[in-house]
């Protein structure tokens, strides 16, 4: 390894110091408040990736690449990965991938930012990242940064700062920081901060969570988490709590499992986790599981999706609901995935 990939190897790993990354959340349960159901969880999520010919699955094919990303991580959170056929996945994910590097959400589908580091993700998962030419897919990433420091998501030129965020995980995953120009893309980032202490989706948009996970965790991987003002931004993130216990993006908008995700990683980022009630929120994960034929939805007794069920799964993860493997807020794989990219070689 280069000295160059070697001083971002130990930024990455400075950066991990400035949130309780690996000490998880602790709090106690008071009485008992709901079971998770794994099995019919795992079940659902291997039906989803076996019928071809549901409403779920010709809807998701423009974007299978992530769907395999929240599927698989699910299945790893809960300790049910060995139950897929790592070969035959390893094989598809690289059947995605274009000349350019880059990779599309399904075989035959266009390269773009969102499907490539899905399937770095993915790779991750299995400790496959081996299999990859990792300049060809870090030039593809690096390609994509704009004179600005922000980045687009493929050829076309959207530009977004999920895109930032995207591109800094898929590179740090990758050791590759150095083919970017990273305080271009840090100021970039804080261009995107607004007075509420949120960020949006380009200079001046709006605060929604969704973006904020994305701009805070690109900062923290960075090592540029000082840039955020932590209290400021900790109340309009704790401020997302509904009576339910339920978190929503927004003000004024309806809570979804997902911001479970978005916000408590943001929380934890920057250490104001313990700033919202996480046994309520716990319930409302829970409430929003189908009992009978598994899987999570955004609100109880609406329709389950796999979205919903990675991003309820891993949001009680984070509450260190039992049985459930750590995740690292930052990169969204399990914390010793994570580790054994970073500590392993």
């Amino acid at each position: 390894m280069s000295k160059m990939n070697i001083m971002w190897v130990l930024l990455s790993l400075a950066s991990n110091l400035e949130w309780p990354l690996r000490n998880k959340i602790k709090f106690t349960m008071e009485g008992q408040i709901g079971d998770l159901e794994v099995e019919k969880h795992v079940q659902y999520i291997l039906s989803v990736e076996k019928r071809k010919d549901n409403f779920e699955s010709v809807v998701m094919e423009h974007l299978r690449m992530n769907g395999a990303y929240w599927g698989l991580t699910t299945l790893d959170l809960l300790g049910k990965l060995d139950m897929v056929d790592e070969d035959e996945i390893i094989s598809w994910v690289m059947e995605c991938q274009h000349e350019s590097g880059g990779f599309g959400g399904n075989v035959g589908h266009d390269p773009h930012i969102l499907y490539t580091l899905s399937a770095v993700q993915v790779l991750a998962l299995f400790d496959k990242l081996n299999v990859l030419d990792i300049d060809k897919v870090s030039n593809y990433i690096a390609g994509l940064q704009n004179e600005d420091g922000s980045f687009s998501g493929d050829m076309w030129g959207e530009i977004d700062t999920r895109f930032s965020y995207i591109a800094i995980c898929s590179l740090s995953l990758l050791q590759r920081l150095d083919k970017i120009n990273v305080e271009k893309a840090v100021n970039y980032i804080v261009s995107c901060k607004n007075l509420d202490g949120g960020f949006g989706c380009t200079p001046g948009a709006e605060s929604h969570a969704g973006q904020i996970f994305c701009c805070v965790s690109a900062l923290a991987l960075t090592g540029s988490l000082h840039h955020v003002d932590k209290d400021l931004l900790g109340w309009w993130l704790c401020e997302r709590q509904v009576k339910s216990g339920a978190l929503n993006g927004r003000p004024e908008k309806l809570p979804d499992v997902c911001y479970s995700w978005w916000v408590l990683s943001s929380l934890i980022m920057i250490d104001r986790a313990h700033w919202i009630d996480k046994e309520k929120l716990i319930k409302f994960i829970l409430d929003c599981q189908d009992k009978e034929n598994g899987g999570i939805s955004d609100r109880p007794d609406d329709a389950v999706d796999v979205f919903h069920t990675y991003f309820g799964v891993a949001g009680l993860a984070h509450l260190e609901y039992p049985g459930l493997k750590a995740v690292d807020p930052a990169y969204a794989l399990p914390v010793d995935v994570v580790n054994r990219i970073f500590f392993s070689r």
